[in-house]
């Protein structure tokens, strides 16, 4: 069996992930409903299309799902008389443990969850491997750290931290864009043209993370830099623990935990 990955999916995540090995040269299958989002990945990128899932198991070692969890279930009982101990099987459904994974699909190969974000779209993403699974041999693992280490930063986590790991990393970037959003309409408020402002976000963004990966500050300093005596940083600053923005953030990656504990 031919070291290829197949995905059961591909959707913004699958595709990210598919166009990532692609430009490793590795042989990449994909299976959807959408017919039409596979030609144009099979003409972009290669990907060979599979008819069904269990046509994409008989060709690929590996075989990822990026299907929505609530539809994992119905997948993996048509999945599972195909699989054997020559595959891996990788899943990137947010909440479903490696254990529910196992009975599902009859327990005979290694199960691994993933965890990536979408900056992977544009190779900036941040990744999660669970690598529990004690019948996951070890030239499987470094297959699949180096699968993923040129989509972006990779983490190997315990399955005991994956919900954390979503709730932070994996939901973080529509936090991210939600302020981004918010700030770019404070400038429009402000008089400035909207495609102005968005574009002045985009940079202030992506600068100040920058900053934040090479100046070798810690956060807390890096923001004390802006923040002048009796100037105007201090005074949204101070605004912002008035309204006890701190915690409402905290918060709220408390409630995408939650609900990830939910789905599982």
């Amino acid at each position: 069996m031919k070291q290829s990955v197949g995905f059961i999916g591909v959707g913004n995540m699958g595709t990210a992930i598919i166009k990532g090995l692609a430009a490793q040269k590795l042989e990449v299958h994909g299976c959807d409903l959408n017919k039409e989002k596979l030609e144009i990945l099979s003409q972009e990128v290669g990907l060979k299309i599979e008819a069904t899932p269990r046509d994409l198991v008989k060709k690929c070692r590996y075989v990822l799902l990026a299907v929505k969890p609530q539809h994992l279930a119905g997948v993996l009982a048509d999945l599972a008389p195909d699989l054997t101990t020559e595959h891996c099987l990788l899943s990137i459904a947010a909440g479903v443990t490696m254990t529910r994974l196992k009975e599902l699909s009859g327990g005979l190969c290694p199960v691994v969850r993933i965890m990536p974000n979408t900056p992977a779209l544009v190779g900036a993403g941040v990744f999660a491997l669970c690598f529990d699974d004690p019948d996951l041999d070890e030239e499987r693992r470094e297959f699949l750290r180096a699968m993923h280490k040129p989509l972006g930063q990779v983490h190997e986590l315990p399955e005991k931290l994956f919900d954390a790991f979503t709730s932070v990393a994996g939901c973080g970037p529509a936090y991210v864009f939600y302020v981004m959003d918010a700030i770019v309409e404070a400038g429009v408020n402000l008089g400035l043209p909207r495609a102005q402002s968005t574009e002045i976000v985009k940079a202030l963004f992506s600068g100040s993370a920058k900053l934040a990966e090479e100046g070798g500050l810690h956060l807390a300093e890096l923001r004390e830099m802006v923040t002048s005596p009796a100037g105007s940083t201090i005074r949204a600053t101070m605004h912002f623990d008035r309204m006890a923005m701190r915690g409402i953030i905290i918060d709220a990656v408390s409630e995408a935990y939650d609900r990830n504990i939910e789905l599982g």
